[in-house]
């Protein structure tokens, strides 16, 4: 058999066919009206790979072109020993980075002063300058001006800032913002290398960024990473991108770079437990950082607005009981006495949806919001209370020190209680003078609680406001509220305790 093959192959026999072929290793032989006729062997196609590769990124011209413009920060600060010799003393020699640590975090900084090589332990004359930290920042116009955090030269006397070409300056603090953690500094000169700033909106988790800093004071340390998220919360005022980039003390106040080579954020925080990079960075967004330094540098201060509130966060559950729908909007748990909110006729729990037509998403938007809009701004807030939207004019005022919200007196009881209801509350009315001081339109005080409502949360000496979303007026309306409500959805109740106000659920399954 195999001698057939061999000849099939080699010597083809003859057939009726009009046209026959054979193939070879230079080609084909093809029988055309009795003429063989060569034709080119086919091309055997390259094998292509399954996935199409890409190489990383290349940072090192990056680092070459931006790293002139990024600054190491060094300040200082005059000691300024006891009186009394009595161990008021400064902080010693403390390992630099060290102590730039223990302020970050608010830890105080132990007193420990080291002894002198040659000579016992002395203490530092008055006003002696003292080293205090390390930070970072980067230069933002060719005139001087440098951007770092607030953290890095709040408190300092003197601000060092040191080039990359080894030139040191004395700068001058133009403005501090701790809210945003975002410090403004000058140089004086001209010329000087300046970043370009990027678009953060542009921005995208997954993309490669790359930092520059003085991490223990490590001048120029170039680090890289990706965005692992955007707008993270972690503050009143800002949302923060966070990144894997190694950040450690002393890249503080540096810039965080796209592979386009602008800058898009401040590093500013890491999530530690040791102190040190665990893999969790976080840096300001570089258009929230620009539009405080523009204040700063204009005025020396940052103008926000207020309304005089307190809030906090709408639950799923809050929402679906009282008819929202979705969990949104941020919940008025306390009004300012005479504050704007209170003028404009906010009332603790109300639920603000929008600001001026923008969507109110999360309760942090609202402080973002409002304190972005200029003061003696008229707004309108849309207000979601007792089932119902309806719009509210508010005048926004400025922003100061953080008051503390008086907290009004525990009312006492007026009358007697009634029996207990199917939850487990028992209530009092509440007097007109009660009603007063609380500044509330009606209200019942719950003198016992056990069972359904306790297991809720409620307690003795909270003011029941209203029953799904029907306002209480008095107990015999609190009774009958309870008693017609639908065992099998969850009950809710609008409760003020001391100055704030919330809603309390009862579950239907603990119903009875």
């Amino acid at each position: 058999m195999s001698m057939d093959l061999f000849q099939s192959a080699s010597k083809p026999k003859a057939r009726t066919s009009a046209s026959r072929s054979v193939t070879t290793l230079a080609g084909a032989l093809v029988l055309v009206a009795g003429t063989w006729v060569a034709v080119a062997p086919p091309q055997i196609a390259q094998a292509q790979p399954a996935v199409a590769t890409r190489e990383l990124p290349d940072f090192a011209d990056l680092a070459e072109r931006l790293g002139p413009t990024v600054v190491n920060i060094r300040t200082t600060e005059r000691t300024r020993a006891s009186g009394n010799g009595g161990g008021g003393g400064p902080p010693g020699q403390m390992d630099e980075q060290m102590r730039e640590f223990f302020r970050r975090f608010g830890i105080p900084i132990p007193n420990s002063p080291q002894p002198r090589r040659g000579g016992p332990q002395q203490q530092p004359d008055d006003d002696e300058p003292q080293q205090r930290g390390l930070g970072s920042g980067f230069i933002v116009s060719s005139d001087g001006i440098v951007l770092t955090n607030a953290h890095v030269v709040d408190g300092a006397d003197e601000v060092i800032v040191t080039l990359t070409d080894k030139r040191e300056f004395k700068a001058k603090i133009i403005g501090i913002d701790t809210r945003t953690d975002v410090a403004v500094v000058k140089i004086e000169g001209s010329g000087f290398p300046s970043v370009k700033i990027g678009d953060v909106t542009k921005l995208r988790p997954g993309e490669w960024v790359m930092a520059i800093g003085s991490p223990f004071g490590l001048d120029n340390t170039v680090t890289a990473g990706i965005v692992s998220a955007k707008q993270r919360e972690t503050g009143d005022f800002l949302q923060l991108i966070q990144t894997d980039v190694a950040i450690n003390p002393g890249n503080s106040g540096g810039p965080l770079l796209n592979l386009r080579g602008e800058v898009i954020g401040i590093n500013s925080q890491i999530y530690s437990r040791s102190g040190g990079y665990m893999g969790i960075s976080f840096a300001i967004p570089i258009d929230e950082a620009m539009r405080v330094a523009d204040q700063l540098r204009t005025t020396g201060r940052v103008v926000r607005g207020r309304i005089g509130v307190q809030i906090g966060p709408v639950s799923k559950d809050v929402a679906e009981s009282i008819g929202l729908g979705k969990a949104s909007g941020a919940l008025v748990s306390s009004v300012e006495s005479g504050g704007p909110a209170e003028k404009g006729g906010i009332e603790a729990g109300d639920i603000i949806t929008r600001v001026e037509g923008k969507v109110v998403d999360r309760s942090t938007d609202l402080p973002r919001l409002i304190g972005g809009t200029k003061p003696g701004s008229k707004v309108v807030l849309q207000v979601y209370r007792s089932g119902k939207t309806r719009d509210v004019n508010v005048t926004v005022a400025e922003i100061e020190a953080d008051k503390t919200v008086r907290v009004a007196k525990a009312p006492e009881p007026a009358a007697a209680s009634t029996p207990k209801t199917a939850i487990g509350v028992s209530v009092v009315d509440i007097t007109d003078a009660q009603r007063r001081e609380l500044k509330i339109r009606g209200g019942v005080r719950v003198e016992a609680v056990d069972g359904a409502a306790a297991r809720a949360g409620l307690r003795e000496g909270d003011v029941i406001l209203s029953v799904d979303n029907v306002e209480i007026s008095d107990p015999r309306q609190f009774n009958g509220a309870v008693a017609k409500a639908d065992k099998s959805k969850t009950l809710s109740m609008l409760v003020r305790r001391g100055a704030t106000t919330n809603f309390v659920l009862v579950k239907p399954a603990r119903i009875g």
